[in-house]
């Protein structure tokens, strides 16, 4: 199972966890995080998010055309495994979302 820590404003939000590839991810709010959501569609009022597919949010946060070529040509990444695509960029986004892929 591979995780990644979601921090909002450099602050550690939550951790989104790979349960399986492609078919189960479960994204968590740390305890004790007083920041902001990190997204409307994920309010921290709901504690675990439970996904049968990569989770809409961090799916849109993923490069797209050229940029996602690139991407997927210089780190040899599989198109379809979106995990590796955020833990890749996830340090450079736009917004006040950071994802870093974690040990």
């Amino acid at each position: 199972m591979r995780k990644a820590n979601v921090y909002m404003h450099g602050l550690l939000a939550g951790v989104l966890e790979e349960i399986e590839p492609g078919k189960e991810y479960r994204f968590r709010y740390v305890k004790g995080y007083d920041g902001s959501s990190i997204s409307l569609t994920m309010p921290k009022e709901q504690n675990t998010y439970t996904y049968d597919h990569f989770p809409p949010f961090f799916e849109g946060l993923l490069p797209e055309g050229d940029m996602l070529e690139g991407l997927l040509y210089q780190l040899k990444i599989d198109k379809y495994d979106f995990f590796s695509q955020l833990a890749a960029v996830g340090g450079d986004m736009v917004g006040a979302v950071t994802v870093e892929e974690a040990e």
